[in-house]
């Protein structure tokens, strides 16, 4: 990125830096006013900027166009000139933010070396800002189990390209978290991800929010598509996006521009989508709730985030990091988990998820002693199957209600597919962990119906759909 604006009212001055600077290999822009200044910063964000201080015949002057770029766009850098410097001046650029002043009649040599120092800092911000992003990002990414690493080779695949990605999976199951990757390890990682919240924005706000504010006196608000620019924006249950701001979105994607509420000029974005979603989005566009066009239009790369349920194999290494996280960033206790409660939240029900699990750990960390490992007594217990204070297993009362031989087909058909997904789908592991002949086990699960498959990635275990209903016949 080496695109340089340049602003200032004399046109002798703008065309000599400009044409210096493209001899040393940077493009270049150049604006003679405050309102050509705007207009090139509003298409297209510079790479650094060279802005004179008195801008004549201009609604603003370079101190006003400073404050303005370093609020909306902080990572450009801004090197300020002026025939008039004083050090009142140049004290007041600096502490608006610009990055040097320099006088004029200035020293050509002098400007290379600032600008190229300029861009210098400017591109190691952007690469340590890359590398943070990358670092936390990979901790985010935690699993070993078959559907995990489905999930993260897909991930990998699409990083390398701009392609619009939609991410589909049951609420909590990290749909955020695979964006966020896919953003740390691209191309854009220098620059921002910003959320929207598709469900927690009110209809009425949402373009406001997305497209920004332009006011009565000309200054715009930005919206969450200006803050994005050059990085990636993640619409997050996009479902539940308002009607009216669909067929919106649909024209900043064919167009790659938008105009702000109460605007007339149209600005020029360049933002990679990912989208997310709990539902079925075509069963929503047979509702008429969610545009077809939209749909084709974000879904170039269909991704499955699986559900906890479906990589149960990593759920002691999420929980360790979960605690491992606790202790760094809210100082509760580091403890180890007990080989009971590694294996109860292997097998416990999770409808919300990876996000459920964090919630569990933070929980019993609070609440929980110092030291020692967490044990299994101090995780919730669910009603199914659940040890009561006595030892004794409290019975669900559709169960209770079953002869023996039933319940006991019932709770064998359970418990072995709790098992089986529990280590993956191995039922080489299952059958030493519960203490069977590799052969007995197979024969019992012909004999209960189950069967495995792969599901994201995953081997599943799950009751055979005909022997099921050879059952109830």
């Amino acid at each position: 990125m080496n695109d340089i604006l340049i602003v200032d009212d004399e046109r002798d001055i703008r065309a000599l830096v400009a044409d210096i600077l493209r001899d040393e290999g940077y493009d270049t822009r150049v604006a003679g006013s405050s309102e050509e200044c705007m207009r090139e910063i509003t298409d297209r964000p510079p790479s650094l900027m060279i802005l004179d201080i008195w801008l004549k015949d201009s609604h603003m002057d370079g101190i006003d166009i400073l404050k303005i770029v370093k609020r909306d766009m902080p990572e450009v850098p801004v090197v300020i000139i002026s025939g008039h410097g004083n050090i009142e001046i140049a004290v007041a650029a600096i502490k608006q933010g610009a990055y040097d002043f320099i006088e004029k009649p200035f020293n050509i040599d002098q400007l290379l070396v600032v600008i190229g120092r300029a861009m210098e800092a400017s591109r190691l911000r952007r690469e340590n800002t890359k590398l943070r992003r990358r670092d936390d990002m990979h901790c985010d990414m935690i699993g070993m189990s078959a559907a995990f690493r489905a999930l993260k080779s897909q991930l990998d695949k699409v990083t390398r390209s701009n392609g619009r990605v939609m991410l589909t999976g049951p609420a909590g199951a990290g749909k955020e978290v695979a964006a966020r990757y896919i953003h740390a390890n691209s191309d854009r990682a220098g620059f921002p991800f910003i959320t929207v919240s598709s469900a927690s924005v009110e209809p009425e706000r949402m373009e406001e929010v997305l497209f920004g504010r332009q006011g009565s006196d000309g200054v715009a608000e930005p919206g969450l598509l200006d803050q994005a620019n050059g990085g990636v924006i993640y619409f997050d249950e996009v479902a539940d996006m308002p009607a009216g701001t669909q067929s919106k979105i649909l024209r900043v994607l064919v167009e790659q521009s938008f105009q702000p509420v109460g605007g007339a000029d149209s600005r020029h974005v360049d933002v990679r989508v990912i989208s997310g979603t709990n539902k079925d989005l075509l069963s929503e566009i047979r509702a008429e709730r969610f545009r077809e066009e939209l749909y084709h239009r974000l879904n170039v790369v269909p991704i499955i985030v699986p559900s906890l349920e479906e990589r149960r194999e990593d759920i002691p290494h999420l929980a360790r990091h979960f605690i491992t996280q606790f202790n760094k960033g809210q100082g509760l206790p580091l403890r180890e988990l007990s080989v009971d409660a590694e294996t109860l939240l292997q097998t416990m029900i999770w409808p919300g998820n990876v996000r459920q699990l964090k919630n569990v750990l933070e929980r019993v960390l609070i609440l929980g002693a110092d030291g020692g490992p967490i044990e299994a007594h101090e995780l919730p217990q669910q009603s199914e199957g659940a040890g009561g204070n006595d030892g004794r297993v409290v019975l669900s009362g559709a169960v209770a209600m079953l002869p023996l031989r039933e319940a006991r087909e019932l709770f064998e058909r359970e418990y072995l597919m709790t098992q089986i997904n529990r280590f993956g789908g191995n039922i080489s592991r299952t059958a030493n962990f519960i203490g069977m002949e590799r052969s007995a086990l197979h024969r019992k699960l012909k004999s209960l119906g189950v069967v495995t498959a792969v599901r994201a990635g995953a081997r599943i275990a799950r009751i055979d759909a005909e022997a099921e209903t050879t059952e109830m016949l």
